[in-house]
């Protein structure tokens, strides 16, 4: 079976950098085998941060900011990919394809109420950009193709999970936390017919904005979950939280900033009055634990299916008191991490793009409707090369 190298890039919605991954993939779909070279990290400085969380909400950003940010953040990208090539000892003609999440600054899978309001979704990092500063083909903007069919446009990574994690024996709930918290639910001996994916509601979003408030910014995240356990959970602030309307809207359902983003967190310091600050952090991650073990009992464990694992991944993994919260509310299941897969927690989602990106170039389906209700396979992804050798590379292959 004919190996590549491809390169998975992620930048989610914790707004906190970018991973970059090379891997070494071949096949395709539950054959599809891929495994980790090198890697590189890339945190974003706190003026970028900023000015990324003003372009994800329609009172502060500007069409002029999201044009040049959608130029700056593929060059950046693109020079994270030459660093990791140093880094790997490769040349670019050594790699077959670079896959992009892009940075999404808006998605809206229900509309509104206008004629041209229909769902939508804008992730910028532009692709022809990377592709020039690299001189390898670029995939990307893969959220649009499952929208098209009538989809949410996420989770995507859903597709992956089935590859990575399908089992016999065991019913899994694959859980990513990063600003927002997703699970894949995979039944024991299921086909990919049969699972189901969705955002269970905040991650770290809600945490992590919380703590750059109480810190006048000297902070960005609960390192260790070090200001949740100093405080206590307070159970009004809670219950409140645990009101939100999106926790009980049937799947599929995705959210984003434009609901857990900065507007909402001024509500949630307005609710919690004069709530000590470590109170307030502690009591959101507790709500964050909440919502993803509640969304289990309300929609996976229903109709006969059960649970066996829930297996976490993203930044969340690493927060030990969002993790104690979790299992506490799930004393009948086993817990664990990505890591306990042989898999990392940091850059799953970026090696989940390598394979969606590596599927669209074989002109594969690489998305789950059952997941992300689209009425239908797709595949996802736009394709862009600004220079022969790119082009030659990846036209020259067939995908056998």
């Amino acid at each position: 079976m004919e190996k590549h190298l491809g390169i998975g890039l992620m930048s989610g919605t914790s707004l906190d950098g970018i991973d970059a991954v090379l891997v070494e993939i071949s096949g395709k779909y539950t054959e599809t085998k891929v495994n980790v070279i090198d890697s590189l990290s890339f945190s974003f400085p706190k003026e970028l941060r900023e000015e990324l969380k003003e372009l994800c909400s329609p009172l502060t950003a500007s069409l002029e900011n999201i044009c040049s940010m959608n130029m700056y953040l593929g060059k950046e990208m693109g020079k994270i990919v030459n660093d990791l090539l140093v880094k790997a000892n490769k040349q670019k003609e050594d790699v077959l394809y670079i896959s992009s999440h892009g940075q999404t600054i808006y998605h809206n899978p229900a509309g509104g109420k206008r004629l041209t309001a229909v769902p939508g979704t804008l992730q910028i990092g532009d692709l022809s950009v990377l592709s020039e500063v690299t001189g390898i083909t670029a995939v990307g903007d893969f959220r649009t193709a499952d929208m098209a069919a009538g989809g949410q446009g996420a989770p995507l990574v859903s597709f992956v999970d089935y590859i990575l994690f399908k089992s016999e024996k065991y019913s899994r709930a694959i859980q990513n936390i990063g600003g927002i918290g997703n699970v894949t639910y995979l039944p024991k001996d299921g086909t990919d017919k049969d699972v189901q994916s969705f955002d269970t509601g905040p991650g770290n979003m809600v945490i992590d904005e919380v703590v750059t408030r109480i810190s006048n910014g000297k902070e960005n995240y609960d390192k260790d979950g070090k200001l949740a356990f100093q405080g206590n959970i307070n159970t009004k602030l809670l219950n409140k939280l645990l009101d939100h309307p999106y926790l009980v809207i049937e799947p599929p359902k995705t959210t984003g900033r434009e609901l857990f983003g900065a507007d909402f967190v001024d509500k949630v310091i307005h609710m919690a009055g004069d709530l000590p600050s470590e109170d307030i952090v502690s009591t959101v991650t507790a709500w964050s634990a909440r919502t993803i073990a509640d969304s289990y009992q309300r929609f996976l464990e229903v109709d006969g299916n059960n649970l066996d694992e829930v297996i976490i991944g993203g930044g969340g993994s690493y927060n030990p008191f969002l993790m104690k919260q979790i299992k506490e509310n799930l004393p009948e299941k086993n817990v664990y991490t990505h890591e306990h897969f042989g898999i990392s927690s940091d850059l799953k989602e970026a090696v989940a793009f390598a394979v969606l990106g590596y599927h669209c170039l074989q002109g594969q389906y690489n998305q789950s409707p059952s997941a992300t209700g689209a009425k239908n396979p797709v595949i996802m992804g736009k394709v862009a090369y600004t220079q022969p050798g790119a082009y030659k590379r990846v036209f020259s292959w067939r995908g056998n």
